[in-house]
Parts: C-alpha cells; sequence; structure tokens
C-alpha cells in the first residue's frame, strides 16, 4: 500500500513526496493530462499521504484518516447518496443551497460537476458557484488533522464568470490547506487560475506497462489485455473500465459513418447515425469525437504506409484500410481540421447533432 501502487508518471509522484517530506506543499496544485491517467488517483494518494497517522511523506492504507479517505477511491456510490438526499426534482435555488460535496473524513473533500439530478442528470454537468463557495468557507478552517484538501475535479467545468469566488482563495492561500484542480488540459482553465497553481502533466503510460497492470488486475485474456492497452491511448483507468465488444462496436460505428460520408451514400443514413452518435450512446460526445481522431490517424498511417502497425485499432486494420483506398492526404487535411472546429465550437454549447451533420457533410470525396 502506498504510492508504489501508481502506475506511471513516476517524476510527478516524486515531486509531492518530497513536498510533504519537506513539509513544503502548495496552496493550489493543476493537475492536467487525458482522461484515466491517474489523475484523481494520485490527487486521492496525495490527500491520504498528507494526513497518515503514521508515515510523513506516503500513507499506510491503514490507519482511520487512510481508510476514510480511501473511500474516495469509488465515489460513485457516494454521489448518489448526495443526490438522493437532495432531492430528484432539485430546482437551480437547492442545487446551490446544497453543493454538492463529497466527504469521508473532516479534511478531504472532494468536488465534481454537479449533474443536478441522479435519473434524468443534465447534459453538462459543471462545478457551480456553491460548491465553490463552500470551499471558499471552509479553506481556512484549521484542520483536525495535518492539512485539508480540496480536490476539484472537472475543475474545467466551472464557469469563468464564477472563477473570482475562486481566485479570492488563491489570492490568499489557506496555510494549512491544499487545493488540487484536475482538468485535461491547462489552457482549459483561465490563465489567471492556472498561474497561480504548481502544474503537472500526467503523460501516457507505456503500453506494456498497461499489459502487465491489467494482467495482475483482471482476467482478461493475453490478447484481449493487449488489445486494451493498446486502444486505452495511455490510460490505466480506461483500459480497467473498457469493454472491449461495445468498444469494437462503437469505433465500427463511427468508421463506417466516416465510410458513408466519403462514398457520399445518402443523407438520411448519414444523419440517423449522427443522431445514435450524438444522442443515444452510452459513451460521452466528447469521448465520441475522440473515436474520431484516433481512426483519422489510423487512416493517415495507412494512406502513408500499407504496412503501418495501427497501434490505436489494430482491430480494424481490414476496415480501416479499405477506406484508406477511398481518400488521399488533402481529405484527411480536411476532415482533421473540420473535427478541430467542431471540437472547439462544442466548447460554445454548439448543437451536437447539428454540428455533427455539418461535419461529416464535409467529408465527401470532391
Amino acid at each position: 500500500m502506498g504510492f508504489e501502487e501508481f502506475l506511471g508518471n513516476q517524476r510527478i509522484v516524486s515531486a509531492l513526496r518530497g513536498m510533504l517530506r519537506r513539509d513544503r506543499v502548495p496552496s493550489a496544485l493543476l493537475f492536467t493530462g487525458p482522461r484515466g491517467v491517474g489523475k484523481f488517483t494520485l490527487a486521492r494518494m496525495f490527500a491520504e499521504a498528507a494526513n497518515c497517522e503514521r508515515l510523513k511523506d506516503d500513507f499506510c492504507g491503514e490507519c482511520a484518516a487512510c481508510e476514510k479517505i480511501g473511500r474516495l477511491a469509488n465515489p460513485v456510490s457516494l454521489v448518489e447518496r448526495g443526490l438522493a438526499e437532495r432531492g430528484e426534482s432539485a430546482d437551480a435555488a437547492a442545487v446551490e443551497r446544497m453543493p454538492l460535496i463529497i466527504e469521508t473524513h473532516p479534511d478531504v473533500w472532494l468536488l465534481i460537476p454537479d449533474p443536478v439530478r441522479l435519473h434524468t442528470p443534465v447534459a453538462r454537468p459543471m462545478i457551480r458557484v456553491g460548491q465553490l463557495r463552500a470551499v471558499q468557507r471552509a479553506a481556512y478552517f484549521r484542520p483536525q488533522g495535518r492539512r485539508r484538501v480540496f480536490i476539484l475535479d472537472g475543475a474545467d467545468t466551472m464557469r469563468w464568470t464564477d472563477a473570482d469566488v475562486f481566485l479570492k482563495i488563491l489570492e490568499e492561500p489557506p496555510e494549512c490547506a491544499t487545493l488540487i484542480l484536475l482538468a485535461p488540459a491547462p489552457d482549459s482553465l483561465l490563465q489567471t487560475i492556472r498561474s497561480r497553481c504548481l502544474q503537472f502533466h500526467f503523460a501516457p503510460v507505456p503500453s506494456g506497462e498497461i499489459e502487465s497492470f491489467l494482467e495482475s488486475r483482471t482476467d482478461l485474456k493475453p490478447a484481449e489485455g493487449k488489445l486494451a492497452a493498446q486502444l486505452s491511448s495511455g490510460s490505466p483507468g480506461v483500459a480497467l473500465s473498457l469493454d472491449l465488444k461495445e468498444s469494437a462496436r462503437l469505433r465500427t460505428s463511427v468508421l463506417r459513418l466516416i465510410e458513408q460520408s466519403v462514398s457520399g451514400e445518402k443523407y438520411g443514413d448519414i444523419f440517423a447515425a449522427t443522431a445514435q452518435l450524438a444522442k443515444q450512446e452510452k459513451e460521452s460526445f466528447e469521448n465520441v469525437l475522440g473515436l474520431f481522431y484516433s481512426l483519422l490517424t489510423d487512416l493517415l498511417e495507412v494512406s502513408e504506409s500499407p504496412k503501418a502497425s495501427l497501434p490505436r485499432n489494430p482491430d480494424l486494420r481490414r476496415e480501416i484500410e479499405s477506406v484508406g483506398k477511398k481518400i488521399n492526404w488533402q481529405w484527411l487535411l480536411r476532415a482533421t481540421e473540420g473535427l478541430d472546429r467542431l471540437d472547439s465550437r462544442l466548447r460554445r454549447n454548439i448543437g451536437r447533432q447539428l454540428g455533427l451533420d455539418a461535419y461529416v457533410s464535409s467529408l465527401s470525396v470532391r
């Protein structure tokens, strides 16, 4: 038990342990990197180590503080309980008056983008001003243990107009508290917030390490573990939660949509497929766009070299090669630029299906 169980990015682990060992812990940390790479896991481990009753720069996992904070490792049931206590019919005022805060230890809080309701969550959960104000009040309380830690998962979802509340904490940092912000990329947060945080970017974990990790944690066959590691794009969390059959179905659907668009098939069939991807899939729309990027990358490799290894989608080699024969370099450039525009516009709340319709309509070979 301890930091030695964390997979990858050991330079970040070493830096955090050094801070704890020297008692020089900053008031704000920013963890960035792709989904599932371990940002939340390491933030939770840091909170345990900062309050462990036995160790100074690590955590035992057995003392009372470690056991309580360790419950945050699986926060789903805790989130469900919090939403149930607030009530399914919560309105905007109730959401701000009763902010969603996950607390298993008095000194450690977890904030996630608030879905508002359990059974009918909002389309775009976000960190809300009520949550930020609660942190602002609590950050200056003296800890019962060694240090107060506030983990803001999805910090990039807070409204920029609400950031002033958060800035007040960063401009007058409390002595015995640390705020850990988790976001996919630094530029998803305001510069005024980034500049006041010590930043750590999490690099993808090598595929071989993820294979070994899956072998020790799952019952996957060696071939399945290798495929899951390749499909995870360097994120152990993604590899652990990956449903290989569902992944193959969804990636095949996206590739089929690309092929339909390239071939100029009936728009009725194309738009039916975009409606499925935009509204009826369990996977988030942002992750669906990630599949488009992954497949375009493999199409580029196939177009450059027929013997390309296709590390991103090796199980779809035949289908990718078939589509690759119908496109060229100019098409790939146009397709990638169009996907970048769609991704950028989504941040300004463009309609998902409308944006995807416009994108795939531009993919026909001219």
